[in-house]
């Protein structure tokens, strides 16, 4: 959300377009398909006193402690959340090691700084303790405020209060098979539930359980379809990713000076057709899709955006390490493939994340048995795939450990942060957004 290269003026890209063109742009734009060669992460993190994580944290102490950030030499990029959370994307990567390594040393050189400070990293889906509070003030944010009000709560928490672990994959061979990207698109959004189930870690919101294992799930879905939802999977990726472009809500259009203007349902599709309040331009374009959060987006290559924040210092690696192996390894990945693909009945043919499917990996996790059984057999496939990937001793061990503490139990780290409440044996039933 926070990606300073699309948030600037509104003057780039002046030529106004049509809607032939944005339709022919987005397909030729979204999925650049080759042999998949390059792998990516981004980590979210809640930033909380390093002692106290119940206390808030002062804006003044959060802006100086990420000015001393921006100092350090990294390789991965550094943003800030609407919320002030803190978020290292990493460049595209040849292999698996070389974006773990990357990432880990970057995150490193952060810790120290941040506890200099007495501030700590904290990897939750959801902030238990703290309400959603604003920490950047731009016009990009006041207009995405003001648009996801309109659906309620929901946007705010997701701006101010999420965490997530981000998995980029090439999108694959033009070709069919294994690593064809219509196979790919198909396996991300099947595996999706799986992997919200696996590595669910935010269930608790103003201190008191929701009644799900992935709040932050949970929001996403009650955002909306509009906004947060994919399209349907019974089409060919590039038209369906483009009908999707053209038919979301637009959520503003910008101005060079003043509030940006929010209107109230006009679709990309309409206002290249009215022109009006002023014709969109590519600039334009390109922005609108910024603002799109489906679970997986298409940006040339794709974004996995389903997986919460994992506890402790190296707990992103394992959903990395999985997913690579998933998609990247063909044996794995028709390993996978063959075993989400009975899962598709639950969707009801609905697109993610507000089909059956979703919701009930987000609220119930392993606890679904359909979901377990597929999670064992997806992580197992992982485990046998990472050598062949490169993966060292210590990566294959974090996978291990993780399936033999989480997934076949039956577990999620969710679970864990329940325990540490009292009465978390008797979890609420959360409200449902499902029709």
């Amino acid at each position: 959300m926070s990606d300073s290269s699309i948030a600037g003026g509104c003057t780039e890209h002046l030529a106004a377009v049509t809607e032939a063109e944005v339709e022919a742009l987005v397909r030729g734009i979204c999925f650049k398909t080759g042999p998949p060669r390059r792998l990516g992460v981004e980590v979210e993190w809640l930033v909380h006193e390093l002692r106290a994580p119940q206390l808030p944290v002062p804006p003044e102490r959060l802006r100086a402690a990420y000015a001393a950030l921006r100092t350090l030499p990294l390789r991965s990029a550094l943003t800030v959340e609407p919320g002030g959370q803190l978020e290292l994307s990493s460049p595209p990567a040849a292999s698996l090691m070389e974006c773990i390594g990357t990432v880990s040393a970057d995150l490193d050189a952060v810790r120290a700084v941040l506890r200099e400070d007495g501030l700590a990293l904290v990897g939750i889906g959801h902030d238990p303790w703290h309400p959603p509070r604003r920490f950047l003030r731009e016009p990009r944010y006041d207009a995405m405020e003001a648009c996801l009000d309109r659906a309620g709560p929901a946007g705010r928490a997701m701006m101010c209060t999420s965490a997530s672990v981000q998995v980029c994959l090439d999108a694959g061979h033009e070709e069919p098979g294994p690593l064809g990207h219509v196979r790919r698109w198909w396996l991300a959004h099947r595996l999706g539930p799986v992997l919200v189930a696996a590595f669910a870690n935010s269930p608790v919101a103003g201190r008191r359980p929701t009644g799900w294992l992935s709040t932050r799930q949970l929001r996403w879905a009650e955002i909306g379809p509009g906004r947060a939802g994919g399209p349907p999977l019974d089409a060919d990726p590039r038209a369906a990713w483009a009908r999707h472009v053209l038919d979301s809500p637009v959520m503003c259009v910008r101005r060079d000076d003043g509030p940006w203007d929010v209107p109230d349902g006009l679709t990309f599709r309409e206002w290249t057709r009215s022109r009006s309040p002023r014709p969109p331009t590519r600039g334009d374009l390109d922005y609108h899709i910024t603002t799109l959060f489906p679970p997986v987006r298409p940006r040339g290559h794709l974004e996995l955006r389903m997986i919460d924040a994992q506890p402790g210092d190296d707990g992103w690696i394992v959903p990395l390490a999985v997913t690579a192996a998933l998609f990247d390894d063909p044996e794995a990945g028709e390993t996978a493939y063959r075993t989400v693909k009975p899962l598709a009945e639950r969707t009801r043919g609905l697109p993610a994340p507000g089909n059956p499917l979703w919701l009930d990996a987000a609220r119930r996790g392993l606890a679904d048995p359909e979901l377990h059984e597929a999670a064992v057999g997806c992580f197992r496939a992982a485990l046998g795939a990472l050598p062949r990937l490169g993966a060292t001793t210590e990566v294959t061990d974090a996978v291990a450990a993780y399936l033999d503490r989480y997934v076949v139990p039956g577990r999620c780290p969710a679970d864990d942060l329940l325990q540490t409440l009292d009465g978390a044996s008797r979890r609420p039933h959360g409200k449902d957004p499902r029709p």
